[in-house]
């Protein structure tokens, strides 16, 4: 863009006199001084206002602007070498003074190749840098016979005819890059024969011919194999991908894609379940194999043992398992081949050797540890003929089992796999306790009560309870008869007692609270006695005694908080307290006075 600013040539002035103009523009300097062809340069000096040209050499730039008076910025023309840039007035052509400015082109540089090989006529994509204005490409010394630069940082070139390891390279006004190998590709290959030529979807077939070094494909028809191994330049190991009918076996390389050989589908039965997995070494077993493509089946195999069978569909057929040992493979041949292997595993019958513990409530509900060998696969745990209503194998040798109600006495533990049920081990069901009563049956709330618990079968206790407490200590004195230590406690509990047998039926303790005074009214009296003293607090119902000091005292409990008392003959201050089965209270002072002597 062109912006003229001021009149810097000449100036007409009357009578036809002319005078020179003598601010001809001046460059101080240009930056950068050197660049490429498009590059943008800024000039800095004075008189540019109203400039008309700026040229690099003889050739004018394509594009200015006039920033001000003293900076033009101007776009470089396609150019070499060093130039002289110079700025051209809007009158009279006046023309600055030169500055140099440098052409600088670097030679393209060829980062990679693709492909790297193949045939005459290929066409190959050059990656890199500084193709802008690319002349020529050359393969060895034969140039392209065509190529496009599609940027500056890549080309597509045609492949002239040629042979080997030849060095690719690219010219252009900057020079000629570094050279990248590409190599001529073999003639197209051919395959001589295929083998198997019959097989299934995953059958891995062999092709012998010639040419295969650097092969990138085997088709079967239009699909590809999903694996091949090139195994020499004469044999080729492929996988047949899934497919139908007959279809014709190619081999692509960059040489070219082969011939086709006839490769036909022939359906491969496919197992997808063995149900069941497991059965006894005795043999015997009804399984049932599912899958695809078993009609026709000639054989059923478990291992290394036939076994007698029938299809039941294209989809299923039933087996009956041979006798064996371990886990095996079991398979299906039919006129297209053997199927995948399912494993089914022989196992022995399990055996119980112990069970912890060895007894338990006739409720049942108690968790019973089974030990033993071959519990994989348990189908029930029996305490008898009843089946335990839940159990877990922790491992082949363990099993976790919760015993079922019984009938009080023996009983045997079994457990049952696909190998068989095992021997019996003894289990004894016990009878629950059952309690009749607690003496005493109350006690104060601090605990340390000593109760004599009567019932039945209290043999074996593990524990008595008062409430949800269990008590600190306890004695079975006999089958009907257990003292036991009551715990701190409140209010009316249960008593209960635990055996292996269960726990029993419940009997009330009730927690008696610790009396409390408050007050003693009044608070002397004579040495004689027989003071009337009214004591006030909580916890007085059931009141056992009144003390002063050492001496006991008559009284009479008027209600929970007050009873009066009698105080007996005594001297001095002495501490009154009150005893119930809760307890003894804490004490309050009264005082006996002697009378006054005249």
């Amino acid at each position: 863009m062109r912006t003229p600013t001021s009149v810097t040539s000449e100036t007409v002035q009357p009578m036809g006199q002319v005078m020179i103009d003598h601010n001809i523009p001046v460059i101080d300097s240009i930056s950068p001084a050197s660049g490429a062809a498009g590059s943008v340069v800024t000039l800095t000096g004075s008189g540019f206002s109203g400039a008309t040209a700026v040229r690099f050499g003889a050739d004018a730039a394509p594009s200015f602007t006039v920033v001000s008076d003293t900076q033009i910025t101007a776009t470089a023309p396609a150019g070499s070498g060093t130039v002289q840039v110079t700025v051209v007035a809007w009158r009279w052509g006046a023309t600055s003074n030169g500055v140099a400015f440098t052409y600088a082109v670097a030679a393209p540089v060829i980062a990679s190749v693709s492909p790297a090989s193949g045939a005459a006529g290929s066409v190959v994509t050059l990656t890199g840098s500084g193709f802008s204005g690319a002349t020529a490409v050359r393969f060895g010394a034969d140039a392209a016979p065509s190529f496009t630069v599609h940027s500056d940082t890549q080309i597509t070139a045609t492949a002239p005819a040629g042979s080997g390891t030849v060095q690719l390279t690219v010219t252009t006004p900057g020079g000629t890059s570094n050279g990248v190998a590409f190599t001529y590709a073999v003639a197209a290959p051919v395959i001589a024969s295929v083998s198997p030529a019959a097989g299934a979807a995953g059958s891995v077939v062999t092709l012998t011919g010639s040419g295969f070094s650097g092969a990138t494909a085997v088709r079967f028809g239009a699909d590809a194999a999903p694996s091949f191994t090139v195994v020499s330049d004469t044999q080729i190991t492929a996988t047949a991908p899934a497919g139908s009918g007959t279809v014709q076996v190619t081999v692509t390389t960059p040489g070219g894609t082969s011939n086709g050989v006839a490769f036909t589908y022939v359906p491969l039965p496919q197992l997808v379940s063995v149900v069941p997995t497991t059965g006894p070494t005795s043999g015997g077993t009804t399984v049932t194999l599912t899958g695809s493509g078993l009609s026709g089946a000639t054989a059923v195999t478990f291992g290394p043992a036939p076994a007698a069978f029938t299809v039941v569909s294209d989809s299923q057929l039933v087996a009956t398992a041979p006798a064996g040992s371990g886990t095996v493979q079991v398979t299906v041949t039919t006129p297209g081949g053997t199927s995948n292997s399912l494993a089914y595993a022989y196992t022995a019958p399990p055996a119980v050797t112990t069970i912890v513990p060895t007894q338990g409530p006739a409720s049942g509900g108690n968790t019973v540890t089974v030990t033993g060998s071959g519990f994989t696969g348990a189908t029930a745990v029996r305490f008898g003929a009843v089946a335990a209503p839940s159990f877990t194998v922790v491992s082949a040798t363990q099993i976790t089992a919760t015993a079922p109600a019984g009938v009080p006495g023996p009983s045997g533990v079994t457990v049952t796999t696909a190998g068989g049920t095992s021997l019996p081990v003894p289990y004894y069901y016990l009878s629950n306790p059952q309690l009749t009563a607690v003496v005493p049956d109350e006690g104060p709330v601090l605990g340390g009560t000593t109760a004599t618990v009567t019932g039945s079968n209290l043999l074996g206790a593990t524990a008595v309870r008062f409430g949800a407490v269990a008590a600190p200590s306890f004695t079975v004195v006999s089958a009907t008869q257990i003292t036991a230590t009551a715990p701190a406690g409140s209010g009316t509990v249960q008593v209960t007692v635990t055996t292996p047998g269960g726990t029993s039926n419940g009997v009330a303790f009730t927690y008696v609270p610790l009396p409390q005074l408050v007050s003693v009214v009044p608070t002397t009296g004579p040495t004689s006695g027989g003071t009337t003293v009214t004591l006030t607090g909580s916890g007085l119902s059931g009141a056992t005694a009144v003390t002063f000091g050492p001496a006991p005292a008559a009284f009479t409990v008027v209600s929970d908080s007050q009873l009066v008392a009698t105080a007996p003959a005594g001297s001095g201050t002495v501490q009154v307290t009150v005893t119930t089965p809760g307890g003894t209270s804490n004490n309050l002072a009264y005082t006996h006075t002697a009378p006054p002597a005249i």
